[in-house]
């Protein structure tokens, strides 16, 4: 048989004429401009690599912190600039074929990211609080992550003075992940990011130069735990998908109302099963509260925010509750709205076991680093009942406490590298003792971001809470209110306790010191208690940009 016969033959059997038209593809559709944030971002983290292989090692500290802060300056810039467009707001669109969606709250969310980041990243750099070794300056991070702590070649890496600037590029993918993430317009969007994001942090925890193997630890349960919850979102992404054919947030929220018309005959059997919508659902919720640090998805908290090097903390409690949160809230309002029915009893018990759970436990901690991250499960808690309240305000109120929360968390750990005896930071609470006498300064900034934890008025923590519990109170979640402000109150306890330690305790003789950091730690502080003021004494202009930007676009 000739090949001709042979070719008509194939082309007959699949009931496809020779002549019949074929679909030309069509290329991709891609907005750089609304996605440069992302872009410049990733671009930079590339050239970061490229910097760890091709420039000298004695360079590479001084490049990637220069690289490091144009490119997190740069992305906001340009986040600025959509958002003087009118991308937030008259022109807000699905971009990047229906993959990501640019309106109010992905810019409002990517613009703390990226200033929370920026600020962030002066910690890494800091050079000047542990003491010099063998006449080299030396950071929080080990001199070589690949060496076994304590063993031959560690000792002859901070001998030669070798520098971890890795840390840089991967600070960037991180938050590149995390850009994306409260942007993402689709279910498989929205896992790419949560990988892009999570990996390097499970990187950077396991490289502390003190307490190596602590650090590695926390690093270890991290990953097991955040693969866990990955699986669990994976699994609720399947689910979703079999429930309404598509994996896109309209898609899915179209099938939740009824309003579908057009079935696909391979799904029919499947589409609009209820039971597969109620699991996936539920699924994909515990991989987002997982990340968010909710009760009962808290466990990995309190040991990961312990053993991670402090910058990587502050970095890690601050810009990952802003994207997660920002997730949580797109897949509530967007794609689950007609299901609030049957989410909204299962996150009023969440958010009121997170709140007195992280407030209760957090009395009996004798370490800072675990102190803040049992206060951290608190604080989500109090997010929490601004996402439950379903209202245009619950979502402004969550943006701001977000925008308020950062700032006062990057900053509280800053502090917390400050203070060091011999071995590294000092952070059992014993040795804070009597901390205001010997450095008065220091204790009283400590102080301020303490009664902005507690939400003291004219604090950014009272005008954050505030907002959140107008919110949930105004969307018929008065309980939630009572829960929350009986658990403001236990928690207010342990913080005070923290400030009278410092403050009316005697110093203990052989205390630590509270070292002299360069001006780039201070900077991390000075803004952090900037932003904590500003935003406790004058917060309408910041929340009227909050309400602006708190509209999610379908």
């Amino acid at each position: 048989m000739s090949a001709t016969a042979v070719h008509s033959l194939w082309t007959m059997a699949g009931g496809v004429t020779s002549a019949a038209p074929v679909e030309k593809f069509k290329a991709p559709v891609i907005e750089y401009t609304q996605l440069a944030p992302v872009l410049i971002v990733i671009g930079v983290a590339v050239v970061g690599v490229l910097v760890e292989a091709f420039v000298p090692r004695r360079a590479r500290y001084y490049t990637q912190v220069f690289l490091t802060v144009v490119a997190l300056a740069a992305a906001f810039a340009a986040v600025v600039g959509l958002a003087a467009g009118g991308y937030g707001t008259t022109k807000a669109h699905i971009a990047a074929m229906g993959a990501v969606a640019i309106d109010g709250p992905t810019l409002f969310l990517q613009g703390t990211i990226l200033l929370t980041s920026l600020v962030a990243v002066f910690t890494f750099a800091e050079r000047r609080l542990d003491p010099a070794a063998h006449g080299n300056h030396v950071d929080s991070f080990a001199a070589q992550a690949a060496s076994a702590p304590g063993s031959d070649s560690e000792k002859a890496a901070v001998k030669a003075g070798f520098t971890t600037t890795e840390v840089f590029p991967l600070v960037l993918f991180s938050v590149a992940g995390m850009l994306v993430f409260p942007a993402a317009n689709d279910l498989l969007t929205l896992f790419v990011a949560l990988e892009v994001f999570s990996l390097p942090l499970y990187l950077l925890c396991a490289v502390a130069r003190r307490k190596r193997l602590m650090s590695q630890e926390a690093a270890v349960k991290y990953f097991l735990l955040g693969a866990f919850s990955s699986a669990f979102l994976l699994f609720g992404i399947a689910l979703l998908y079999g429930y309404a054919g598509s994996v896109s947030y309209a898609a899915i929220a179209d099938v939740v109302d009824g309003a579908v018309t057009k079935i696909d005959p391979a799904l029919a059997d499947t589409m609009g099963n209820d039971a597969l919508l109620l699991i996936g659902g539920a699924m994909i919720l515990t991989g987002l509260l997982f990340k968010v640090g909710a009760v009962p998805f808290h466990m990995w908290t309190p040991d990961v925010y312990q053993g991670a090097p402090t910058p990587v903390t502050g970095f890690m409690a601050a810009a990952t509750k802003v994207a997660a949160f920002g997730a949580l809230l797109r897949l509530l309002y967007v794609v689950l709205p007609g299901l609030a029915w049957d989410w909204r009893p299962v996150m009023w018990a969440v958010a009121i076991i997170t709140m007195l759970g992280g407030a209760i436990v957090a009395i009996t901690q004798t370490d800072i680093k675990r102190l803040l991250a049992y206060s951290s499960i608190a604080h989500a808690g109090f997010i929490l009942a601004g996402v439950i309240a379903t209202t245009p305000d619950g979502i402004s109120s969550v943006l701001f406490y977000l925008g308020a929360y950062s700032f006062v968390t990057v900053g509280a750990f800053a502090v917390v590298t400050l203070v060091r005896d011999a071995g590294g930071e000092a952070t059992h609470l014993s040795k804070w003792a009597g901390l205001g006498r010997r450095s008065p300064l220091v204790a009283a900034v400590f102080a301020v971001f303490l009664l902005a934890f507690a939400g003291i008025p004219l604090t950014s923590g009272f005008s954050g809470k505030f907002a959140v519990f107008k919110a949930a109170a105004d969307g018929g979640a008065g309980g939630l209110v009572v829960v929350g402000v009986i658990s403001s109150a236990i928690a207010a306890f342990f913080y005070i306790r923290v400030i009278v330690l410092m403050f009316f305790s005697e110093p203990k003789a052989d205390g630590p010191t509270v070292a002299v950091p360069s001006p780039l730690t201070m900077t991390t502080i000075a803004v952090g208690v900037a932003v904590t003021l500003v935003l406790g004494l004058a917060p309408q202009y910041f929340l009227d940009l909050a309400s602006q930007a708190g509209v999610f676009v379908r």
